[in-house]
């Protein structure tokens, strides 16, 4: 539509538009301080067009002008102001991109709309690059003011109120750009506040290529590195960011730094900190990666981008495969976003077994830092459980303590006739001293890995085995052991079972079973878990889980080598002191459930022992 000289004309919004518009302003935005992001947004594209054309047109309006971005704000009046030195508009563009709102393929969008269709495809609304009228969430009238590059423009002034219509009229505007001012409601009065919208360029737009100034002074003054190639990226610069983006005063463990070009397309600087959050779990959960589309931040929190299990890894992601527009708001649910989750997990994964090989120090750091919360992955994981696995790391009984080694490790040390992997699951390798169950496997120089963590408990015997090797817990009953023990100075086979029979009567029901033990080198009783049992350990976490788990009964396995399990012998043969040997049987069996931390009345046990020794010293008075 023509206008008459410089009198402004005014237009009113269809009534799908105004639909659209009261869609935009009140349910599409999650945050009012958006509008400051899309704002930025639509000049960075503007300034990155004029940047183009000074390249390939020879005639352009203030081709000098600096490339910049100014914001101006005023607390007392309220009043923001936005302009850019970008492309400009024509009256033209002003009518088709901002005045009309939607483009061309909106026509099954606003149908549906028509009919009340609840769901409302958000990545079509982003087509019609609406991020502009993001500002009605905080103003009720907009000004726009604009010039396009070419030398024959002449300057445009755009008005609405959002909602009913607009006006369009020629003015006069000596430079290129635009520039947009509204007066903010008062209950959005804090984006007039300096510092407050620099914080807000600060998460959002920090990396723009183009300076953004706020009342004359620059805010965004950090590089967005990773839009350089590898090879131009500098060990400092590296270190630096990572500093900045995640406020950790150590330089990270590790990083990797890489571009994709396919069905996706980003690029994408990580890392590993070499030291875990202060609180541990909790802080894994609060930020991630932070994603980003054409150097604009989008989101630090976004749970499906990488696995639970990898979520110690911090970083920048940047896709230009999400437009600058409202359907940032609802990227979870995008394909995109899995098939991005898909690489980066791969590339982590490589990065970690290049590391594991390389830089055995800085893996073995990465292991005993994140270990617990990497080893989730087998549970959660199964396109990658493989790879995980040979990425796990134990500490092992003929390693020093610090050291840790592999499944495939262990199993190139095995001896020719060992037929399983040995572990242990265990509160830390101090307390290992506590468990006699390793007794025989010390003696005969098996290694058997140590494994500390929690969610070791869950992980083990979901992997089951390795390179055809089962992975066997020496608290069970089904390890396999050689005997390998003095036959001649255990007890006759009619005193082992008379005394045997023995403890199971006074044990009962405590225990599943009571037998010889053939694992034991110096402790005169143990228990074990029956086959489909669960080991101390793995009991302890599932109480942890649930107050009414009931453990499991175990079998009690006595040495019969042992000088106490044959005094008893002894004293039952000739049938004498039977209520000692009962007593003795109850604290054995006490014993060895107050080494697992199991035993529920320690007082009682320590009341039977004060009175066996009383016992013991009577004797010992009466002789003399």
């Amino acid at each position: 539509m023509e206008m008459e000289g410089k009198k402004a004309q005014e237009f009113e919004f269809v009534a799908e538009i105004k639909q659209l518009l009261d869609i935009i302003i009140h349910s599409l935005y999650t945050h009012p301080e958006i509008f400051i992001r899309e704002l930025i947004s639509n000049s960075s594209d503007a300034l990155h067009k004029i940047r183009f054309k000074r390249l390939t047109e020879p005639d352009i309006l203030n081709p000098e002008a600096e490339l910049r971005i100014d914001i101006w704000v005023d607390k007392d009046t309220g009043l923001f102001k936005i302009e850019d030195t970008g492309i400009g508009m024509t009256k033209e563009e002003v009518i088709t991109q901002i005045g009309t709102i939607a483009h061309s393929g909106t026509a099954n969008f606003l149908k549906n709309l028509k009919q009340g269709e609840q769901q409302i495809d958000l990545n079509l609304i982003g087509k019609f690059g609406v991020g502009f009228y993001s500002v009605f969430m905080v103003t009720d009238e907009v000004i726009l003011e604009t010039r396009s590059y070419l030398p024959s423009s002449t300057g445009i002034r755009w008005k609405s109120l959002g909602a009913e219509k607009y006006s369009i009229e020629e003015i006069e505007r000596p430079n290129r750009g635009t520039l947009i001012y509204f007066k903010l409601k008062d209950e959005y009065k804090e984006f007039s506040d300096p510092e407050k919208v620099k914080e807000i360029i600060r998460k959002y737009s920090n990396f723009v290529d183009f300076p953004i100034y706020v009342n004359n002074e620059k805010v965004n003054t950090i590089e967005a590195i990773w839009h350089k190639k590898k090879d131009e990226l500098t060990f400092d610069e590296v270190v630096s960011f990572y500093k900045f983006l995640t406020k950790d005063e150590n330089p990270p463990l590790t990083y990797l730094h890489f571009s994709v070009e396919g069905s996706v397309n980003f690029k994408a600087l990580l890392y590993i900190p070499e030291t875990p959050p202060p609180y541990y779990w909790r802080d894994f959960f609060d930020t991630t990666i932070h994603l980003y589309s054409h150097k604009i931040f989008i989101q630090n929190d976004n749970q499906e981008i990488i696995p639970e299990y990898l979520r110690f890894v911090r970083g920048v992601l940047d896709t230009d495969d999400f437009p600058l527009n409202i359907s940032r708001e609802t990227i979870q649910s995008s394909p995109i976003i899995a098939k991005i989750k898909q690489i980066l997990t791969s590339k982590i994964l490589s990065h970690l077994e290049e590391l594991s090989q390389n830089e055995p120090q800085k893996y073995s750091k990465f292991i005993q830092n994140f270990g617990q919360i990497f080893k989730g992955g087998i549970l959660i994981d199964t396109n990658n459980k493989s790879k995980i696995v040979n990425l796990l790391r134990f500490q092992s009984t003929l390693l020093p303590e610090g050291e840790y080694t592999s499944f495939k490790d262990y199993v190139a040390r095995m001896k020719p006739e060992q037929k399983s992997i040995y572990y242990v699951l265990t509160d830390s390798r101090s307390s290992l001293n506590r468990n006699p169950n390793l007794e025989y496997f010390l003696k005969n120089n098996l290694e058997v890995l140590i494994m500390t963590d929690p969610i070791d408990a869950l992980v083990i015997p979901s992997i089951g085995e390795f390179e055809g090797k089962l992975l066997k817990s020496i608290d069970k009953v089904d390890v396999e052991i050689q005997s390998q023990r003095d036959e001649a100075n255990r007890l006759e086979p009619d005193e082992a079972n008379l005394l045997l029979e023995r403890f199971k009567q006074v044990l009962g029901d405590r225990v599943l079973n009571v037998q010889e033990s053939l694992r034991l080198v110096d402790s005169p009783v143990t228990l074990v878990a029956p086959v489909f049992g669960l080991d101390p350990q793995s009991e302890k976490i599932f109480k942890m889980i649930d107050k009414n788990y009931q453990q499991s009964k175990k079998i009690l396995e006595v040495n019969t080598t042992h000088p106490l399990i044959k005094n008893l012998a002894k004293i039952l043969k000739e049938n004498k002191e039977q209520n000692l040997v009962d007593e003795i049987i109850l604290n054995l069996y006490e014993g060895t459930l107050m080494l697992e931390n199991q035993l529920e009345n320690p007082k009682e046990f320590i009341q039977r022992t004060n009175e066996l020794i009383l016992k013991l010293t009577e004797l010992n008075v009466s002789k003399n």
